[in-house]
């Protein structure tokens, strides 16, 4: 009985010191991605990219205005027979719903080049926290980015400076 008391015992003191060897750090992941020099080229190749689509999305839009302008002009002057005015009036409705449906394809283009720029910085960051986590000894590292994450932190580390230094930047 002693024996098994004294073994219960050990257990538990072992256990009481292997909780408290943990370490748990903290970052801002946001501010971490954000810091790195990938993150401005990749903004700066999303607004190039929004931009190009935007101005195709532009010139449909100005054409229709213009032709919706004509055909507005010349169903008031009644220089349009009836026939040929229910005609065009289909055709810019099927030219509206083009531009509509380019609107929908510009913000699906616009998520999924997003997705592939920062996919590869995302991994670079994540790979970085993971290194800093096992060379440090963290059990576990909580992304203060995400709102209300951690509502309290005793003794925790902020290691964004240790993940910075190990991606190269200040």
């Amino acid at each position: 009985m002693m024996k098994k008391t004294s073994f219960l015992l050990a257990f538990l003191v072992w256990g009481l010191v292997s909780v408290s060897a943990q370490k748990y750090g903290h970052l801002n992941f946001g501010l971490l991605v954000s810091s790195l020099p990938e993150t401005s080229a990749a903004d700066s190749e999303m607004s190039a990219y929004q931009k190009q689509l935007t101005a195709k999305g532009e010139d449909m839009a100005k054409s229709w205005q213009e032709k919706a302008k004509a055909f507005g002009e010349k169903v008031q002057s009644g220089a349009i027979a009836p026939v040929e005015q229910a005609k065009q009036q289909g055709a810019l409705e099927d030219e509206r719903n083009k531009i509509l449906q380019y609107q929908d394809e510009v913000s699906q283009k616009m998520e999924q080049k997003r997705q592939e720029l920062l996919k590869p910085i995302i991994d670079r960051a994540e790979a970085a926290i993971k290194e800093v986590a096992q060379e440090n000894g963290y059990v576990m590292i909580f992304d203060t980015s995400v709102f209300n994450s951690i509502l309290f932190a005793k003794d925790g580390d902020d290691v964004l400076p240790l993940v910075k230094a190990k991606l190269g930047i200040e």
